[in-house]
């Protein structure tokens, strides 16, 4: 190849190359800066994993249990730990009533759920048990005597019940004990709430 043919191919490469390399730079589109209110929601957001690995029987009420509590709280998200990882919340299936350890549970640290059957031989139904639950893992004490539109008024309120969602003022007291993220969260005190009639 003779000098001209090799100067003349690597000019024509060279062009390519920068009119290339210009139209990309200048079809980019600009990346929109994030949303400071966004961006502070996004990191405060505390995420929780459940294991239900143990709750042969109970998944279905588990998962409506867990979708009940995401659709109704923003900062802190309940997610299925995956196999072979730590989960704060343990659930577990027993033939005893339900109970729970209460929080409110911090990433890092563990809480058990135990979905008793002989509460649903009883004919109290099972995704209100576990949303319930559940409800203590984030830091609601019982609330009994009550009524049915009360989440953790849990056996009090009768087998008819069937209300598996927190009312405002519970939810309120979740987003409450996760509002400034996972840091400013007091340890458990340990105590197991046992939801016996």
């Amino acid at each position: 190849m003779s000098l001209y043919t090799w100067l003349r191919t690597a000019t024509v490469g060279f062009t390519i190359v920068l009119a290339t390399a210009t139209a990309t730079t200048a079809n980019a589109a600009p990346t929109p800066a994030a949303e400071p209110s966004a961006t502070a929601s996004a990191a405060a957001v505390v995420t929780l994993r459940y294991d239900d690995s143990r709750a042969g029987g109970w998944e279905a009420a588990i998962a409506a249990g867990v979708a009940s509590w995401n659709a109704n709280v923003d900062n802190v998200k309940l997610v299925e730990a995956a196999p072979g990882t730590r989960a704060e919340i343990v659930i577990v299936a027993t033939t005893g009533w339900p109970q729970a350890t209460l929080g409110p549970v911090r990433p890092g640290r563990q809480v058990r759920v135990e979905l008793g059957s002989q509460a649903v031989s009883q004919g109290y139904d099972k995704t209100r048990i576990a949303a319930h639950e559940l409800g203590h893992s984030l830091g609601l004490p019982d609330t009994k005597p009550g009524p049915c539109s009360q989440l953790m008024s849990g056996s009090s309120a009768g087998t008819a019940c069937v209300n598996a969602i927190p009312n405002t003022a519970e939810q309120a007291r979740v987003e409450s004990a996760y509002a400034a993220g996972a840091a400013s969260l007091v340890a458990t005190d340990g105590r197991v709430l046992v939801d016996a009639p």
